[in-house]
């Protein structure tokens, strides 16, 4: 097995870094979950240790999170691209109201789109103008009438524009798609109709989604819903109608134990991303431009640093440069081009330090 000294520092947008003790907790589990005599692995989605599992990883999620009776939380798979369309089947269909989409980036734009094929939608506020690089003011979202449900993309992982408070768009219910800083921060459950979020960002590895939903909104479905596209389906079957994402819930369970016992809840894990992005955009602010950053100040990210070199051949220098330092996956994505340091919750200050170190050598080799 490789030794503790081996790991690298992964900067990925996702599957992300996950916390060592979660790694190691796993390790331990993996041959034979404690009193079970088999692996997490093998075990029965209806079995005694997985209803344990279940139980508690809802259980610290809504405390975690402050969830109360007004919401179901239930886990799907698909990601939030499934979301993107179960979202709109089940609370837009048949509407005759429009949904409204605030546009930060381009995830909120893909699910505009797939919202379109089940009702009108109507985009109140879109940055492409200035490549998605800030939040719009509250003067300049234009809600239609009455609108189904607004939807926000609470981080936008390409562009890394983040809010950074929890927005107020009147009666309206508010849906998020919060997958890339979801247990990243507190946030007011209480001010959201719906929440969902993938998990291999911020909370575990790929296969698992959690859908946070007023329980009200589960009235909008119809029965021609697909039996494994309703929300109803998962919420009267406890998030089993089919074979869960077994391991994927494990993993959720144990970061949800990480935040919890180790980094003091939402609130010290806040604290602990700002520290580690206040680094990284301290570093750009005092490069005198040779780092120039994507997203404007008062809308950065704490998850995703994106910002661009002088030209794309240093660019290339610098992914190469930094994967010789362990410093991996920093090379932006595709369509937007640049880099993008993505510091999730499981990303140690130590990473960030050797990245803003990196960072102060290569500008000191490569400036004119």
């Amino acid at each position: 097995m490789p030794a503790m000294t081996d790991r690298v520092f992964n900067f990925s947008p996702g599957p992300a870094v996950l916390p060592v003790e979660v790694l190691e907790q796993a390790r331990d589990d993996m041959l034979s979950l404690p009193g079970v005599g088999m692996s997490v692995l093998e075990i029965s989605h209806r079995s005694p240790a997985f209803d344990r599992i279940l139980e508690e990883t809802l259980a610290l999620l809504k405390s975690l999170l402050g969830i109360g009776d007004s919401h179901e939380v239930i886990f799907l798979q698909g990601g939030a691209s499934l979301q993107f369309s179960m979202v709109p089947m089940n609370i837009l269909r048949g509407q005759s109201a429009a949904a409204d989409y605030v546009i930060t980036g381009t995830w909120g734009a893909t699910g505009a789109k797939e919202a379109r094929r089940e009702g009108k939608v109507h985009v109140a506020w879109d940055g492409a103008a200035t490549n998605h690089d800030r939040l719009p003011t509250d003067r300049e979202i234009a809600l239609s009438p009455q609108p189904a449900y607004v939807h926000i993309t609470s981080n936008e992982t390409i562009q890394g524009v983040q809010w950074k408070h929890d927005p107020d768009f009147g009666p309206a219910p508010l849906v998020c798609d919060c997958s890339s800083d979801f247990l990243s921060r507190p946030i007011d459950v209480s001010r959201y109709g719906l929440i969902y979020a993938c998990a291999q960002k911020n909370a575990g590895i790929a296969g698992v989604t959690t859908v946070i939903i007023r329980k009200d909104l589960l009235e909008r479905s119809h029965d021609d819903l697909p039996t494994m596209l309703d929300y109803r389906t998962f919420v009267k079957n406890g998030s089993r109608p089919n074979t869960p994402p077994v391991f994927a819930i494990y993993i959720l369970d144990l970061v949800c134990r990480w935040i919890t016992g180790r980094m003091g809840g939402l609130q010290g894990m806040a604290r602990h991303n700002a520290a580690k992005a206040k680094l990284l955009y301290d570093t750009l602010d005092q490069s005198g431009g040779f780092y120039a950053g994507h997203a404007r100040p008062e809308c950065r990210s704490d998850m995703n640093v994106t910002f661009r070199l002088p030209d794309e051949a240093t660019e290339k220098a610098f992914v190469t440069g930094a994967v010789k330092r362990g410093l991996m996956d920093l090379k932006g994505h595709r369509s937007v081009g640049g880099i993008r340091a993505s510091i999730y919750n499981a990303m140690p200050l130590a990473g960030v330090e050797a990245l803003r170190d990196f960072m102060t050598d290569f500008q000191r080799e490569h400036q004119d």
